[in-house]
Parts: C-alpha cells; structure tokens; sequence
C-alpha cells in the first residue's frame, strides 16, 4: 500500500469512528477509516444491536408463555436456539454491510488493517502482525474501543466462563448460570436467559443493582426482577471460581459471610478496559486515565493533530455519546462555528431488560447533593389505560425539578418502550424546558407517554389520574 494523504484519518469503525468519517466527508474533507475486524465495531457486530436482537426473541417467549391472558392457546410450544442466535447474527450482519454502504456512498477510503500512530500526522498500518503502509493526516482520530476487563481468576473462558461476547452466541441454553455484575450490560444478559427459562444469580458488589440509575427505580427493578424468580446478592463479590467438566462452583462473600453457588455457566460483566495498546501512544502527548485517553470538551488530546472519541475515553460508555462526541470533534476540526461541548447530563441511558430503564439528567440523590431544592413526580404505569391495555402495568416514571427554577433537572423511567419515550425528556433537556413548557405539552392519548405528563403534574400537585 502506497502512502496517502488525507485531510483526516479514522482509527475504528464503530458508531463514534464511522460516524466522525461520515460527518467530516460531509464538510469536504478527503477521510479514511482504518479498522482492523469490522465495521460497525462492538456495538454494531457484539454489542448494542444483536443483543437487541435476542432480547426481542426473549420477550416473544415471554409473550407465548402469557398467551392465555390474552385470549390464545398454543400446545409445545418451544423455541430453536440455533435459529434465535442465527437471527441475531444475521441482524448484525445485515446493519455492519450497511455501514460500509454509507462510506462508500461517501467517498470515504476505507482500509482494512490496524492503525498505529508512527510520528507527527503519521500512521501507520498493519495487517496480520506486518506493516502495509503509512498514511498521513493533520488530523487523526483515535476511536479504537474498548474490551471486556475481566476479574483475576475468573478470566473468561468462552466454555465455562463468558464475556458478553460467547453470551451471544450461546450453543447450547443452560439450566442455571450466574451474572457477575448488575450494570446493563449484565442485567441485559440476566433478562435474556431469565426469559428464555434458566435459573438466573446476579451478583453485585455495590448495595443495590443497576447503582448508575435513581435509588427509587433500582428497588422498584430489583423487585421486578425477583419477582421473575432472578436471585439477587448485593453488597456481594465473587472471591473465587472452581471449574468442574460442565459447571463452576463460586465463592461469593456477603457481608463478611461466603457461600458456594454451582452454576453451568458464569457471565463477566464488570465493566471496559480501553483498547490504548498498539496504537502508538508511547512518545506522545496523549495521557492515559485508567485505561482510557483524557481528552477536552473538544475531543482533543495532549498531542496536537491527534483526538479520541468513544469507549476509548472517559464515561458514560455509550454508542450515541461515541457518535456525538465523533461529530463534535470533526466540526471543531472543520473550524464551524457555535460548535457547543457535550454535556454528560444530556446522554440519555438505556437498559433493555424486563422491564425496561431509561434515564436522563441528574437522579433525586445527585440533585440534593448539588444543593438543589428540588420537586419530585412519580406517576404509576398502573394508572396508564394504554399500558394496562398491553398488559403492561409494570412501572413508574419519576422527574426531578430544580424547585426555584423549574428546570427539569432529571427523568428517571422503568416500565415498557420507556426506552423509546426518554427521548422525550433528553429533548426537554436540551431545549432547556421548565415545567411550565411541560405542563402544556399535549401527549397524545392513548399512550403511554402520557405518563411522562402526569409525572411532571404530580411534581407539582396536579396529577389527574393518580
């Protein structure tokens, strides 16, 4: 491969890589990306969109083993697990060929091998352990990921002990398995292979599961999830794992207490280690936190012509914060005016078990601890007529607003689709809304959206239907 020249280079070709080419050649600059296994990168291919996939077929086995409250009756029925990953897969398949589609559609080079930062506005590229070429740019863009780290001891095996990588592709549906980590990742897996009829143990080592969301929306899913008989230890770590031919047997400690739980198989959900090795950081103005690159509200490292975007840098650890954080860099690169940093409390974060979580903003807790008066709105999915029309009368919404000011300061959601309808209050957010702008929104009904409404009115006193 010969050198070339670029006006802008692309380390990684997930949803913060792709997206950045995407957006700078959009603004006329001559891009490539470089990505070393595929496009669409872990959340495309291991991530978000195929373990959407097996959710979805977990809540179809759900649905079938309710059929009876909704006025069906179905004799074995059953599920093929080939068949369920198959779909997954081609799912991911499908939306990874896509991508290349839409740089292609964009006149972007992409060139198939890993990147390695060789020298001032230099990179250069290798496939299968050898150098192909160098590339040269003013600007480079580190959006190389991250990985499943794992706990000393219980390394992943992909046989006994999975990331959330052999989770996906399970061979074979275990009787039991345990999930070491409550965050979505983790919670994500429980529910799957909860619904799909093996025993599920979540172990997490803070005081209560999903510990990122409001206090009152994690009790309220710690009691649905125990309710579908998931066994719950908080306040729990793993201290050891003993392997036999098709089971592990773990020493979990609560409160200074250890018990063995024997389970077929283990999920590692502990959380990323950024992907900072091979790329040539050594030599650089480029710190490392941690595991992952510091960077300015821009996106800018401590080495000039050289950002990073994504997993690879600070929380939260989310595709659409990658894809924003990539067109921010990009237009600031491109020198377009007003271009305004990423505010972390704008993020939206979503967990897509049974029931569903959403959140955006600051939670009750956080609000206070900033000194915050604050007014609270709970609103019941009980007290929705579309929701008990699903048969889905499972949840709650919560906002939290500043008191003095009205601002809506946090939404808190569990329940179904509730996923789909934080967007809503993230849009709020955004627009800088108070609960008056709220208040005289008109949701339309049927909906279950319409909630969200009545949760803003309880805040103040006017709940209607609760």
């Amino acid at each position: 491969m010969a050198e070339q020249s670029f006006d802008l280079i692309v380390v990684g070709g997930g949803p913060g890589g792709y997206v950045a080419a995407i957006r700078a050649a959009q603004l006329g600059m001559k891009t490539a990306v470089v990505e070393r296994e595929h496009l669409g990168g872990i959340c495309l291919n291991w991530g978000c969109i195929p373990t959407k996939a097996l959710l979805r077929s977990s809540e179809i086995n759900h649905l079938l083993q309710h059929l009876p409250e909704f006025g069906f009756a179905a004799d074995n029925v059953r599920f093929d697990l080939d068949k369920v990953v198959k779909r997954s897969r081609s799912v991911a398949k499908q939306l990874s060929a896509g991508v290349a589609h839409l740089l292609k559609k964009n006149k972007i080079t992409v060139i198939d091998g890993a990147g390695r930062l060789a020298g001032k506005h230099r990179l250069a590229v290798s496939k299968d352990g050898k150098e192909i070429g160098t590339l040269t740019a003013p600007h480079i863009i580190l959006a190389t990921g991250a990985r499943a780290r794992e706990l000393p001891g219980i390394e992943a095996d992909g046989k006994l002990i999975w990331t959330y990588k052999h989770a996906m592709v399970p061979t074979a549906m275990p009787k039991s398995l345990l999930v070491i980590g409550s965050g979505a990742i983790g919670i994500e897996f429980a529910s799957f292979y909860r619904s799909m009829g093996a025993e599920v143990t979540v172990v997490e080592v803070l005081d209560r599961v999903l510990p990122v969301e409001d206090a009152e929306i994690s009790a309220f899913a710690r009691k649905a999830f125990e309710k579908q008989g998931i066994k719950i230890l908080t306040s729990a770590s793993v201290k050891a794992a003993r392997k036999a031919a098709n089971a592990v047997t773990l020493t979990v400690e609560t409160g200074g207490k250890s018990q063995e739980i024997t389970v077929e198989r283990v999920i590692s959900a502990v959380g990323i280690v950024g992907n900072v090795e091979g790329i040539g950081l050594e030599g650089t103005g480029v710190k490392v936190d941690r595991t992952h690159v510091v960077i300015d509200a821009f996106c800018r490292t401590g080495e000039p012509g050289v950002y990073a975007i994504g997993d690879l840098v600070g929380p939260p650890w989310l595709a659409h914060k990658a894809s924003h954080e990539g067109v921010i860099c990009v237009e600031k690169i491109a020198g377009l005016a007003h271009v305004q940093p990423l505010d972390p409390k704008n993020i939206p974060g979503c967990t897509y078990c049974r029931p569903q979580v959403a959140s955006v903003g600051l939670t009750e807790a956080q609000a206070k601890a900033d000194g915050r008066e604050v007014r609270v709105g709970r609103f019941p999915f009980i007290g929705n007529g579309k929701a008990i029309a699903l048969g889905e009368p499972e949840g709650m919404i919560k906002t939290v607003f500043d008191a003095k000011t009205g601002e809506l300061l946090g939404a808190h959601m569990i329940g179904a689709e509730v996923t789909e309808m934080i967007q809503g209050y993230t849009i709020a957010r955004t627009l800088e809304s108070t609960e008056a702008e709220l208040m005289h929104t008109v949701f339309p009904h049927p909906t279950v959206s319409e909630a969200m409404h009545e949760a803003v009115l309880d805040a103040y006193g006017r709940a209607i239907h609760f």
